[in-house]
């Protein structure tokens, strides 16, 4: 709702120049609409700069939380092929020591 105002303000202005215009005569009252006119010109294009100076800076913060959550998820993976190798370490070490206690079972046997 702020936006608005600048915006009701230049109308204002606008308005109020048409009716002073009327008035008091094509001369004075010409500058005065050209006055009022580029108030409201130059109200419009700082409004324009603030919408584009906030659709910048919400780009910024979104790039940040993209580059956060990549960031994030990269962790993640590492930690996760850093647990699956593990497990696959464990497999491996249980499997050569299922194979000794096999082969120490063996030789007790013979």
């Amino acid at each position: 709702m702020a936006f608005l105002l600048p915006v009701l303000e230049g109308l204002g202005s606008g308005v109020l120049g048409n009716a002073i215009g009327g008035t008091v005569g094509n001369g004075i009252g010409g500058g005065i609409q050209n006055a009022a006119m580029n108030a409201l010109n130059s109200q419009d294009e700082n409004f324009q700069l603030g919408m584009y100076a906030s659709e910048i800076q919400n780009q910024e913060a979104l790039q940040m939380q993209s580059e956060a959550f990549d960031q994030m998820m990269d962790e993640r993976s590492e930690n996760m092929r850093e647990v699956d190798t593990l497990r696959n370490v464990d497999m491996a070490q249980r499997k050569m020591d299922d194979s000794i206690t096999k082969k120490f079972i063996q030789s007790i046997t013979e």
